[in-house]
């Protein structure tokens, strides 16, 4: 027995010495991932102890070890508030809408740019796409108020001229979620292709060549050789747009919210704002917040088993 102690304890010094060694030899690359931790130590996981808040009757003179105990109250308030599955309901909406018409957007510009072969073209358009991502959402709704509004707008001009009435864009809850959804692909979709045009960038380019030996056409190149590439890339940040489920950005949708389209544009978001901050429950607040944050994670762990089961590798 003091032998096989012995020899236990000389693999572990070995073990560990050779985990030193590497440490050691790769200490520029953990200095550099060093402020990323930081910052989710600082801003992801020292804030999960508020969440002890959404079990309690939170009062901030109080604080947290003061407060009344209430269990799950505010979550049985939630599910039965009148209004939930409305804002449920429009939350889930605009995030389909997200799914089916922004997601596709950056794979396709990145598979025409792909196919450019003018370098200037190709940097111009790059940075015309690029440049509302670097634009903040109050710019991107103020340039869209402009253009729609019905006194002077550029768009409402242009009917008028054709003998159409001026549409109300802006008050209409019809028009809510259609210029939602173009005002996201206006500002993101031409950030998101720099992760596809990077991937696309790590190809083999032997691939192609062999492709077109074979007779091979620039479309049959993308769909055989570019897009199955892309194939896991666009698995993970499917993955991860579903994680978001419930998180649509409160400010783009508060700047488009007004007493007139309320109906359909009250997200939750906005509600965790109205409820939170303006009526000061926070305790109720952080129970929603909670209930996001759990939808998101059962469907992240879903839809990444099922990835895994089709044989791709998933996000863990």
């Amino acid at each position: 027995m003091q032998d096989v102690h012995a020899v236990q304890s000389v693999v572990e010094r070995k073990q560990s010495s050779e985990l030193g060694r590497r440490l050691w030899r790769n200490k520029w690359i953990y200095v550099m991932l060093l402020p990323g931790i930081l910052y989710f130590i600082v801003f992801k996981y020292v804030p999960m102890y508020g969440l002890i808040i959404s079990f309690q009757n939170y009062k901030p003179f109080k604080g947290v070890s003061g407060s009344e105990w209430v269990g799950f109250e505010h979550f049985q308030r939630l599910f039965t508030e009148p209004d939930f599955l409305n804002i449920l309901s429009n939350t889930l909406i605009l995030f389909v809408m997200n799914i089916l018409f922004y997601f596709p957007i950056p794979i396709i510009m990145a598979l025409m740019l792909n196919e450019v072969r003018g370098e200037f073209f190709k940097k111009t358009f790059q940075t015309i796409v690029y440049l509302p991502h670097f634009m903040s959402w109050v710019i991107i709704v103020s340039i869209s108020f402009v253009m729609l509004t019905m006194d002077g707008g550029i768009i409402n001009e242009i009917i008028e001229y054709f003998g159409f009435e001026k549409i109300n864009f802006l008050l209409a809850p019809e028009w809510f979620r259609p210029m939602y959804i173009l005002q996201v692909i206006w500002r993101e979709a031409g950030w998101g292709t720099i992760i596809y045009l990077a991937a696309i960038a790590s190809i083999d380019p032997g691939l192609y060549e062999a492709a077109r030996m074979d007779g091979a056409g620039r479309l049959r190149q993308m769909w055989h050789i570019t897009l199955p590439a892309l194939r896991s890339v666009i698995i993970v940040l499917l993955i991860l747009k579903i994680g978001a489920v419930l998180e649509l950005g409160f400010e783009h949708v508060y700047l488009l919210l007004n007493s007139m389209n309320r109906n359909v544009a009250e997200i939750i978001d906005t509600y965790v704002y109205t409820a939170g901050l303006k009526q000061g429950q926070f305790s109720y607040s952080a129970a929603i917040g909670l209930f996001k944050s759990f939808i998101g994670l059962v469907l992240v762990m879903i839809v990444n088993r099922i990835a895994k089961k089709m044989g791709e590798e998933g996000v863990y």
